[in-house]
């Protein structure tokens, strides 16, 4: 299993970052795939027209969130991963720690590549704009 650790800075509060990563119009308007979100414990959400998909495990509003996470690319008999995402008021902004564990072996370094592409780039656009 291999695991990814990423930090980057999000112009927008901790509060609107962590509303926005469990609203499923907002998740779908930053990354540009469908998106459907149940913002609880126990609720499963879907990202990038189902190329994700997981459950939320446990959040801690809104200073953390912890989901199961995997796409289709995942091996049948691979479990779950885990992703964390911290987030903490910085600088006017955010600094989010994201946290993504339990990747199956040899998937790491293209789901790092993932997250900055197709995650905190277009967020970074999506938060400068809401200003």
């Amino acid at each position: 299993m291999e695991s990814v650790v990423l930090e980057e800075w999000f112009a927008a509060a901790p509060e609107k970052v962590y509303r926005a990563w469990l609203n499923s119009k907002a998740h779908a308007a930053f990354t540009g795939g469908h998106a459907a979100v149940d913002p609880v414990p126990g609720g499963a959400f879907s990202a990038w027209d189902d190329y994700i998909v997981g459950t939320t495990l446990e959040l801690d509003p809104p200073r953390r969130i912890l989901q199961s996470w995997r796409t289709s690319d995942f091996p049948p008999d691979a479990p779950d991963s885990r992703l964390m995402l911290e987030l903490r008021g910085e600088r006017g902004g955010t600094r989010l720690v994201l946290s993504h564990t339990e990747i199956p072996d040899g998937q790491g370094a293209d789901y790092a590549q993932g997250w900055i592409d197709h995650y905190f780039e277009p967020m970074k656009r999506y938060f400068h704009a809401a200003r």
